[in-house]
């Protein structure tokens, strides 16, 4: 590392698709997993579908963030990624480390959960922060504790009544101290603890149903945020 602004982090994982529906899961099909990035100004400067896919951003002061996909074909429709995120943090170089590399496993968790049970639909996103109150220390504690989902581990599966939003039920998917994602039939729900990293408690909804609305979602969570942290 010559700059200690540099970073670099490093992943590797098995998928539940091949390698051309990977390809189109991350560069198409971000919605459905992670947030659109359609608009992201970056430069390809490696596409060799479906194996290998650099994607690169620069400004003129030095600045730069590079996403590196390599693929390989395994047997039963599955691939293996290599993946590599690099770049500069300007400020508060160990937390936004620290914060990228955890947000990293729990997005290619969620880019696996997304190829095996939803690949290819079509998807609403939406994307809701948490109240300033969100920031304390136990901010994601909290969130958890008013699901009622503070000892939640992944595989459990959950029946829970959200205060103005209705009924969920399905499965846990993921869980740890800073991350919680929720599966249900036709929803992909991902909650960010970003409280540990110097930011609001947000999450992600992810709507398969065909009947999704991204206003009414994000007006029915917004309040439900509000009342746990009021």
């Amino acid at each position: 590392m010559t700059d200690d602004r540099k970073f670099e982090i490093v992943f590797d994982t098995e998928l539940p698709g091949t390698p051309e529906r990977v390809w189109e899961a991350v560069t198409k099909g971000t919605p459905g997993w992670m947030f659109p990035t359609d608009q992201w100004p970056d430069v390809k400067t490696v596409e060799e579908y479906p194996h290998h896919l650099v994607s690169r951003m620069d400004s003129p002061d030095g600045w730069f963030n590079q996403l590196e996909h390599v693929l390989e074909p395994l047997d039963g429709g599955r691939a293996r990624l290599h993946y590599v995120h690099s770049g500069i943090f300007a400020d508060n170089w160990d937390q936004q480390y620290d914060g990228a590399s955890k947000h990293t496993e729990f997005y290619l968790h969620s880019l696996g959960q997304y190829l095996k049970h939803f690949d290819g639909q079509p998807v609403v996103f939406t994307d809701i922060q948490g109240p300033a109150a969100s920031q304390t220390p136990d901010g994601f504690v909290q969130l958890k504790k008013a699901f009622g989902m503070d000892t939640a581990a992944q595989g459990d599966t959950f029946e829970v009544e959200v205060d103005g939003v209705g009924r969920l039920s399905g499965q846990v998917d993921f869980s740890n101290e800073n991350f919680l994602g929720l599966r249900t039939g036709d929803t992909l729900y991902r909650f960010f603890g970003r409280n540990a990293f110097g930011a609001p408690v947000g999450m992600t909804v992810h709507d398969f149903s065909g009947s999704g609305d991204s206003g009414a979602t994000a007006s029915a969570w917004g309040v439900f945020l509000e009342k746990v942290y009021a």
